[in-house]
């Protein structure tokens, strides 16, 4: 199959820029900002949008991952290969990702409403916040767009097959243009959204992910001891005059 100079552009070396982009980009970060390197809580400005927001935008967001590494890392073959069908598995993902998709939504819908709207935050949001948001934001509404269009009103699109096999390719380093030249526009827009939001990564909050406190959930617990109360000393001096 014959693969134009814009294809390349597109689906070959672009996100190839990005994906250096992203490895470098931490780089640079952790040695020239590692101060930096939060989630710049605003917690202490307001709390109670933050309190259900957050939850909601992350446990969406681990559930997306998840359906992602399962639709672009793993082929078919393997799911056929545990007698999981074709139709189960599209049936599955597709209203699982709905679900995660909403919950991820609603939470990052509310992060963004409570900034725009605490003018205390609003005031304090920087300029990597005001690239993050949208561009977050985009590549989001865009999936749950392609999902909806094609997955759930539409009559099906195998992805799997094309924008699956584009993905793997560039991790074996034995890119696939032709394999996603011809995906539908939202799933293609999808990706490239994606190939931005890594891009844009290391230079954001999103590197707090790389330095989420894994260790907590396996460290022992810690065991508080109240300090014995013990009489306060008298000075021999007032001993001496109290006896006398």
């Amino acid at each position: 199959m014959n693969v134009s100079g814009s294809d390349l552009l597109l689906w070959v070396a672009f996100p190839y820029i990005c994906l250096a982009v992203f490895a470098v980009g931490h780089v640079w970060r952790y040695r020239h900002d590692q101060f930096g390197w939060t989630s710049h809580t605003s917690q202490l400005l307001e709390h109670r949008w933050l309190r259900l927001g957050s939850p909601l935008f992350h446990l969406g967001a681990f559930m997306v991952i998840a359906g992602h590494v399962a639709g672009l890392a793993v082929p078919a073959s393997w799911t056929d290969s545990v007698g999981i069908s074709e139709h189960a598995y599209h049936t599955t993902a597709v209203w699982a990702g709905s679900v995660a998709g909403v919950v991820m939504v609603v939470g990052l819908g509310m992060l963004c409403a409570r900034r725009l709207l605490t003018r205390r935050i609003r005031l304090g949001t920087d300029r990597s916040d005001k690239l993050l948001f949208p561009l977050l934001s985009a590549t989001v509404l865009l999936g749950i767009a392609a999902t909806a269009a094609h997955n759930v009103f539409g009559s099906g699109y195998d992805y799997r097959s094309t924008v699956s096999v584009w993905f793997r390719g560039l991790f074996t380093l034995q890119a696939r243009p032709e394999a996603i030249a011809d995906a539908p526009l939202l799933f293609q827009l999808h990706a490239l959204s994606a190939c931005l939001l890594f891009a844009a990564w290391p230079f954001t909050r999103l590197v707090h992910v790389r330095s989420v406190p894994i260790g907590y959930l396996v460290r022992p617990y810690l065991v508080y001891r109240r300090r014995a109360v013990t009489p306060a000393r008298v000075p021999a001096e007032a001993r001496a005059r109290r006896v006398a």
